[in-house]
């Protein structure tokens, strides 16, 4: 007994020694109240930065990334309640209203509940809601919010097809479905929570099933990126976390199946695996290096997959009985905080982290990104819940 109590100190001290100290900055909630007191009204929400000084462009709200930026006073309300100590440290940490930030911030979605072009997207929309259900489930804003989100989000599902279409198109057979969506499927649970419509579940777990069929390789990667050949990180990353929070909502019921863990943990061995030497994650891991510009000879980076893997991770190795792997998964979200952070924290730009990629194609990269801050925080609330750090 000793002697498993004796590892499991050296385990949790070695995690903490190894965890960016960034993770719980005091700049972080700094940052987020000065963006949200520069918003303008009517309401537009930032996306991602420019690349010379970190400055926010914003967005309307009619655009896929918008739930991101009121998701993230939530998330620093749970830091105040999982970091008492840090809290009583960091003034604005401490004497925000972090709730009213976020429900304030949240108003200028609530007409894409009717109208909006985001297709498959509202399952992103709807986060600040769902959020806002942990801490008051009564609300019924929030509860009409995931509602109608989730019936917009079932409107899309073909039986036929055993999928969510992504984006509508001129020709209604060309049912366009990608990774992503895998990710949006939490409002359809969410949803049925509320409701105890079963279509709900039944459509989330019937796209999931067919995803694991129609795109992802025998190797764990998964069709999407720079080539029909290459793994574009984000989308694995997207894959990693949907697989596993699908399998967090079945594990357990009659409905538990273990092809959903085992796709889980194949992607998740398949993106760390696929990481470079220097530790860094690459926009596409099978993307060629840079011929000119300031990035000639290396591939951009992209830190909001890093931040996003690193959250899918941690929810694998929450939903993981195996304790080598949820060791593994442990091990190697920590790796990739510590290795993004080394690179990316960016002190003097409104983002907290730069080097993410939103599109390299369309030459959108080296910027920072409002869901990697979003999941760079999310990341460091699940290792203090997993009781992983002492923040």
């Amino acid at each position: 007994m000793l002697g498993s109590l004796l590892v499991l100190f050296l385990a949790l001290t070695a995690y903490a020694s190894q965890t960016p100290p960034e993770l719980f900055s005091s700049l972080i909630p700094q940052k987020v109240l000065n963006t949200s007191r520069t918003l303008p009204s009517p309401i537009k929400y930032p996306q991602y930065t420019t690349t010379g000084n970190g400055t926010w462009l914003l967005f309307a709200p009619d655009t896929w990334t918008s739930g991101f930026f009121p998701s993230t006073p939530y998330a620093l309300d749970s830091r105040v309640k999982l970091c008492p100590d840090q809290a009583t440290k960091q003034s604005v940490l401490a004497s925000t209203d972090w709730i009213n930030l976020g429900r304030s911030l949240s108003t200028g979605l609530i007409p894409l509940e009717t109208k909006n072009t985001q297709g498959h997207d509202v399952g992103f929309l709807s986060m600040p809601f769902m959020l806002e259900l942990l801490v008051n489930p009564q609300n019924e804003t929030a509860i009409h919010a995931i509602n109608a989100f989730a019936a917009d989000l079932a409107a899309r599902f073909n039986p036929t097809v055993g999928c969510t279409r992504s984006w509508d198109t001129a020709d209604p057979t060309d049912f366009t479905v990608i990774i992503d969506n895998m990710m949006n499927l939490e409002v359809l649970f969410s949803s049925f929570a509320l409701t105890r419509n079963t279509t709900l579940r039944s459509i989330a777990l019937t796209h999931a099933r067919t995803t694991i069929t129609n795109h992802i390789r025998a190797d764990g990667s998964t069709w999407h990126g720079f080539s029909d050949s290459s793994t574009w990180s984000r989308g694995q990353a997207w894959g990693i976390y949907g697989f596993a929070n699908v399998y967090r909502h079945v594990k357990g019921t009659e409905e538990e199946d273990e092809v959903l863990l085992d796709t889980a943990r194949r992607l998740a061995e398949f993106f760390l695996d696929h990481i470079p030497k220097d530790g860094i994650v690459p926009w596409d891991f099978n993307a060629p290096v840079e011929s000119s510009g300031t990035l000639k000879g290396v591939v951009p980076s992209d830190s909001s997959a890093a931040t996003v893997a690193a959250n899918g991770l941690l929810l694998l190795a929450q939903v993981e009985d195996n304790d080598d792997m949820k060791q593994r998964w442990t091990n190697g979200a920590i790796d990739i905080l510590a290795n993004i952070t080394s690179l990316a924290w960016r002190p003097r730009w409104q983002s907290l982290l730069s080097n993410g990629t939103v599109n390299r194609p369309q030459n959108n990269f080296a910027t920072g990104i409002v869901y990697g801050d979003y999941y760079y925080i999310a990341a460091g609330n699940m290792l203090a819940e997993m009781g992983l750090v002492e923040c």
